[in-house]
């Protein structure tokens, strides 16, 4: 617990994903008091909150009986305004929405969220709308060789309740038996990987900027999630295609009902771009527009979200949706582990100390290879500086890890 006499008499809200540290963190920008339920506990996410509770379950998944209990904790704390999700409770959200003695749910109303995220639904959806996207296929498709075809023809398979890309992997890798009621085959595309940040309310939109989508290959994963850099500016993405995704973003909103803050993903292929996804939920690209822009947003995008919910209230018009070439840019990156080690007081400290450094794993903390050690944060004048300041950074604490040991006090007590 970390005691706040300033904010002893404000409103507590509870926040909660695989990691919950930028929206425990944008709620604490917010006035707010914050309740954290995650997997990590790391050091930054504890500091913004005033509870944690650890709902992991292993193999950085979430235990629903722990977070079920961490909810029932959570909803009697006085002045509670309600619960947030993040990345990994997608499978989760609804069963818990229709759980008495939880606190109220801010977000998505579950029939706009089923509307996107139900597969069937969706593309019929997308269909309607004349809204472009990859072929998808409810059953193994027959991807006949043809002459001239190439890895990028073939078929991926897709679950609707994955987050982060780990719901992601080549159709030929996946038996039937492993292919869920929610899963569905989708033909593998060209093009950048883009999303685009919205808030939505009372059937409208407004977006706040795109980004620039980093992936990793990851054993059998193509498309892991490693990271993001934006907003992107008028030099970035074509202003005819930036329309066309506005309007479909302002068609879904439209027909759907989405509330709050969710994200678009999309693939951008010269002039042509095709949706992948939306995400009903605050997308960690929140992050990019709230370091590259902190003045205009000075009590953080989840006050928006939440006046979105609860009232039905978009920012104002006033706010830039789209960046003037001179602004500042952001980028993150999620820092892998290049082999095993055990988080040092060191390395955790310095990694504290470090302001490009976010999600500080605890001193102690064992970190498989190809587990993520912590999150990348930089600001910088443009998307190439962006992209150069993320690589010094990852090299300085690549090297933090090879450096900052900690003495084996265990074998110099037996040995002297």
């Amino acid at each position: 617990m970390n005691p706040r006499p300033s904010l002893s008499h404000a409103p507590f809200v509870a926040v909660a994903g695989l990691s919950a540290r930028m929206l425990a963190q944008s709620a604490a920008r917010a006035g707010l008091r914050v309740v954290a339920l995650d997997v990590f506990g790391d050091r930054d996410t504890r500091e913004a909150a005033e509870l944690w509770f650890d709902i992991g379950a292993g193999q950085l998944s979430i235990d629903y009986a722990r977070l079920v209990a961490a909810l029932e904790r959570a909803a009697r704390l006085p002045g509670l305004i309600g619960w947030i999700d993040g990345s990994g409770l997608e499978p989760f959200v609804a069963q818990l929405c229709r759980t008495r003695g939880l606190p109220r749910f801010i977000g998505n109303p579950a029939e706009a969220s089923a509307a996107v995220r139900e597969p069937r639904r969706f593309f019929a959806l997308l269909d309607a709308l004349d809204i472009p996207h990859p072929a998808v296929a409810f059953t193994r498709p027959a991807d006949r060789a043809t002459e001239g075809a190439t890895e990028a023809q073939g078929w991926l398979v897709k679950h609707a309740d994955g987050c982060g890309g780990t719901h992601i992997e080549p159709a030929a890798a996946v038996s039937d038996s492993r292919v869920a009621a929610q899963g569905y085959f989708q033909r593998r595309s060209t093009g950048r990987s883009l999303s685009a940040l919205f808030i939505a309310a009372c059937g409208n939109a407004r977006v706040l900027g795109f980004a620039e989508q980093f992936t990793c290959k990851m054993g059998n994963l193509p498309f892991v999630h490693a990271g993001s850099m934006g907003p992107l500016g008028p030099l970035d993405l074509p202003p005819p295609v930036e329309a066309r995704v506005r309007a479909a973003i302002a068609a879904l909103c439209a027909r759907t009902g989405l509330t709050g803050i969710n994200s678009c993903d999309f693939l951008l292929d010269g002039d042509a771009f095709e949706l992948l996804e939306i995400n009903t939920r605050p997308s960690s690209t929140m992050t990019l527009y709230e370091t590259a822009a902190p003045d205009a947003w000075p009590h953080g995008l989840l006050a928006c979200h939440i006046e979105a919910c609860r009232h039905g209230r978009l920012p104002a018009p006033a706010i830039p949706q789209t960046p003037a070439p001179a602004a500042w840019r952001a980028g993150q990156q999620v820092l892998f582990a290049p082999r095993p080690f055990v988080v040092s007081q060191s390395f955790s400290d310095a990694c504290l100390r470090d302001p490009c450094c976010r999600d500080v794993p605890m001193p102690g903390t064992w970190i498989e290879a190809g587990q993520p050690v912590c999150t990348l944060l930089v600001r910088a004048a443009s998307l190439d500086a962006v992209r150069h300041a993320l690589e010094a950074q990852r090299v300085l604490v690549l090297q933090r890890i090879e450096t900052r040991h900690e003495p084996d006090y265990a074998f110099i007590q037996c040995h002297s």
